[in-house]
Formats: structure tokens, C-alpha cells, sequence
């Protein structure tokens, strides 16, 4: 396995050994190679100095970087050549030995002077193993070869110890869960419920990229167990743990945490290959189908009769989701396609008892605009009832729904409805210049295209003059 390395890395670690450094692969890629898995980057721990380094890498590679200097870091990349498949990226980093400051996320950068050290600073033992280079001398001091067999997350050191010089690493845990399929040690698990509060001296942006690539791996729901039930989500996530309300006696209504799991699931069931409208593993969707309940529990209600409500919290989820992924600084692309999934998910209930009509199935497919396939996916995902009569039933309104969309889409263009005349002709037909009015005619027209379809141009004439006698 250890000869199988990339042979761009063992020429590499003949270059570092020609120039009297120690150089060794360590953490992922290390790890990866036991699993069967590929890296597409190779990071490196050396003895040398960064300048060192970079003198180094520039002889080596086709291009270098040292945006990580600051830390030790000096990345590469050499092109592919020959018969080698894709170019080969690197980051080089001079052996650590950092201090924390209790208060800060930042370590205080030090430089050590063995890989055991270097080592001994990783998050999790699967991750502190590495091999020397050129020689291909396997190190582990942690054992983390057999934790890796048996799927465990540790920590070189003290839980404590790791999570307090960094508390991004509990998040850390919750991904590995998700990605790799780890499970938390005891100990691990109790300093995370111990310590889960430190999470809040993370910036906002590096708790998002563990939370976005815990939610990218293959089945998320293990990790996002890990963050809500150690507390973590609680500080990152709250709205998810809150979906966990209390069941009333007579089962009235489902457990919203464990549906909004499963909706997950089944969402990411329903993404499609490369070729398909939506791309696995999408994002939006993702995020939509686990947060499209949490305006459930603000608008829980209790009726006379021991029924249970939660009106509009399809509205107030909306609200809540763009909250906190806007505290969680997600780009405002991806903050309003999932708000606005969120407000759209109930949609189409209440189509299969009275249908609609080719008004509603035009504003539907209007409403959602580009989020159209994501939307049938996440109403789709939404059903989780065991009555397979009731899930059947759902199913199928849902399939006659897309196939009307599809019937008015061949004959109407619906993906790009507009009024029947643009506003030139709007103008023109009306004998004015360009104002508020314009933009109130057009709203008429469009309103009544969604009603009424698309009109000759005559028709739409004269129902825009009406219009204009009738405001006088």
C-alpha cells in the first residue's frame, strides 16, 4: 500500500533528503491510503525552515504559493506529466509545536523540532499517523492504525487537552461521523458534552465549512446525531435540537426531528448523476429538507380537542432559516433558495383532494422559479407517513402534478412566463411615456396570463385598455 504513494511524493521526499531535511506524508492522505481512499492533495511535515522549503519547492514544482507561511506552509503544484492523470498539489509545513491561547481559536504559531512532536499536535490519531519519506517508514505513535480499523475517533492527547487548544476539532468529529463513518471514544464524547459551549470562539465561517462538508458526505445523519446529541448543535444549530418536542400523550403528532432526518435522507435518495437537474450532492436541498420544519416549534399550538397546529410555520421557518444561515455566513445565493424552499414546501398540499387548476399550476411552477426540481424533490422527500395508503395516494397526486406542469410547459413555456405584450407595447398601446403606470399595466398582464394562459395579442390589447378606463 505504502509503495502505491504518488510517485511525484517519493521524488519529492528525495529532494527534502538530498538537501539534508526530513520530510514525511502525514494526517489524511495517510489515512486514506488504508481505506482505500484517494486525496487529490498530499500534505507534507518537514524539519526544514519555510524559506527552506519554498527554496525547495520552487526547483521542484511548476508553480509554488506561500500564502500559509505564517504557519509553516508552503504549497506546490507540479502539472501532470506523461502518464500521470491530474497535476500533483502539495503543502509543505515546518514541524509545529503551537501554544493556544485558551481565548482564541489562533495558536500561537511555534515551530518544533521532530515529526513525533508534529504529531502529537493533530486532531484525532487516525490523523496523527505518517510516513517518512523517501524511505517509506510507517510512523504511528498513537495507535491510530487500530482505531482506524475499528472506525474510533481519539485524540493523540487528552480530549480535553485537543478540544480546548481547539474547539473547531469537536466539529471535526461530528464530520469525520458523517464522512467516515467514526465513532466518538468515551472520552472524546464526554469532553465534546463538556466542552461544546468553547465552540463559540470559532469564527462563524470555519464552523460553516465543517458543517458544509459534514452535510456533503454521503449520509450526513450520523454526524448531525453527534452534533445535537453532545450539545454542540445547541451552539451552532440550535433550531435542529429544538425540533425535538415533546410527543403528547396521544401521539398527535410526529417527533419533527426524527421526520426532518428522514426527509434528509430521502432527499439525498432523490439526486441525481451529473447529467440530471439536480446534481448530487446539492447543497440547497440538503439544507432545505433538514431545515424545512423549524418553524414548527414557535408555532405549535395545542386546539381545544387536544389537536396540535403549527399555521404558517412554513412562513416563519422561512424566516428563521435565513437568520441563521446568514449568522452562519453562507452567501446570499444559497440563504434565499433555501428560504424560499422553506416557505414553498406545503405548497402542494391540498392538491390531491380538489386538483387545481391551470392558474395554481402556473403560479407553482412560477413561485419556484430555477428551485422547481429541488422543490419536487423536497415535497416528494416530505412524505414520511407509514400509512402506505396515504403515502401512496401523495405519490401519485404528486406524479399527476408533474406531468401537468410538463403538458403546460410544452404549450405555454412556463419557465418563462411573461405578460402577453412587453412594456414598448404597453406604451404604445396605452399613449404614455415611462413610469409607474408602466409597471402597474405589466403587473395587470401578468396576473392575467397566470389566470387566463397566453392571448392573442388583440385580446391582450383590449383587456389592457379596459383596464386602464376602468382606473379612471
Amino acid at each position: 500500500m505504502l509503495a502505491d504513494l504518488a510517485p511525484a511524493a517519493l521524488e519529492l521526499g528525495e529532494v527534502f533528503a538530498a538537501a539534508g531535511h526530513e520530510l514525511a506524508l502525514v494526517g489524511g492522505p495517510v489515512r486514506d491510503a488504508f481505506i482505500g481512499r484517494l486525496s487529490a492533495d498530499l500534505d507534507f511535515a518537514t524539519s526544514a525552515t519555510p524559506d527552506q522549503t519554498e527554496a525547495l519547492l520552487a526547483s521542484w514544482g511548476d508553480a509554488h504559493w506561500d500564502i500559509g507561511r505564517d504557519f509553516g506552509t508552503i504549497g506546490a503544484r507540479r502539472f501532470a506529466r506523461g502518464g500521470t492523470a491530474a497535476d500533483v498539489v502539495v503543502e509543505v509545513t515546518t514541524y509545529r509545536a503551537d501554544v493556544y491561547d485558551p481565548s482564541s481559536r489562533k495558536p500561537e504559531v511555534a515551530f518544533g523540532d521532530s515529526l513525533e512532536g508534529d504529531l502529537s499536535r493533530r486532531d484525532f490519531t487516525v490523523n496523527a499517523m505518517a510516513v517518512r519519506l523517501p524511505d517509506l517508514t510507517f510512523v504511528d505513535p498513537f495507535d491510530g492504525l487500530s482505531d482506524l480499523a475499528a472506525r474510533r475517533l481519539r485524540t493523540p492527547v487528552t480530549a480535553e487537552q485537543s478540544f480546548d487548544d481547539d474547539p473547531l476539532r469537536m466539529m471535526r468529529a461530528a464530520r469525520f461521523a458523517a464522512q467516515l463513518g467514526f465513532t466518538l471514544a468515551d472520552d472524546v464524547r464526554h469532553a465534546v458534552e463538556q466542552m461544546a459551549g468553547r465552540i463559540s470562539i470559532v469564527s462563524a465561517e470555519r464552523v460553516r465549512d465543517e458543517l458544509v462538508k459534514l452535510l456533503m458526505a454521503p449520509d450526513p445523519l450520523p454526524g448531525l446525531e453527534v452534533l445535537v446529541e453532545t450539545g454542540l448543535a445547541d451552539h451552532v444549530l440550535p433550531e435542529l435540537p429544538a425540533l425535538r418536542l415533546e410527543i403528547d400523550e396521544h401521539h398527535r403528532h410526529k417527533d419533527v426531528y426524527q421526520h426532518s432526518l428522514i426527509v434528509l435522507s430521502q432527499a439525498i435518495d432523490l439526486e441525481t448523476g451529473p447529467d440530471g437537474p439536480v446534481p448530487g450532492p446539492d447543497l440547497v436541498l440538503r439544507l432545505a429538507a433538514l431545515l424545512h420544519d423549524i418553524g414548527k416549534p414557535p408555532t405549535r399550538r395545542f386546539e381545544p380537542g387536544g389537536g396540535v397546529s403549527f399555521h404558517h410555520h412554513e412562513v416563519v421557518g422561512a424566516k428563521m432559516v435565513a437568520r441563521r444561515l446568514k449568522a452562519l455566513r453562507f452567501d446570499k445565493d444559497t440563504v434565499q433558495a433555501v428560504a424560499r424552499l422553506t416557505e414553498l414546501h406545503l405548497r402542494f398540499h391540498g392538491y390531491g383532494d380538489s386538483g387545481w387548476s391551470d392558474s395554481a399550476v402556473r403560479r407553482y411552477v412560477t413561485d419556484a422559479g430555477p428551485l422547481l426540481e429541488r422543490l419536487h424533490r423536497l415535497t416528494r422527500s416530505d412524505c414520511t407517513t407509514r400509512n402506505r395508503r396515504k403515502a401512496d395516494h401523495l405519490s401519485f397526486a404528486y406524479d399527476d402534478l408533474e406531468a401537468r406542469i410538463a403538458e403546460l410547459r410544452e404549450k405555454e413555456e412556463l419557465a418563462s412566463i411573461r405578460p402577453d405584450l412587453d412594456g414598448e407595447q404597453i406604451m404604445a398601446v396605452l399613449g404614455i411615456g415611462p413610469g409607474r403606470e408602466v409597471g402597474e399595466a405589466y403587473r395587470f398582464l401578468l396576473e392575467l396570463r397566470m389566470e387566463e394562459g397566453p392571448q392573442p395579442r388583440e385580446v391582450a390589447e383590449q383587456a389592457l385598455r379596459q383596464w386602464w378606463a376602468g382606473r379612471g
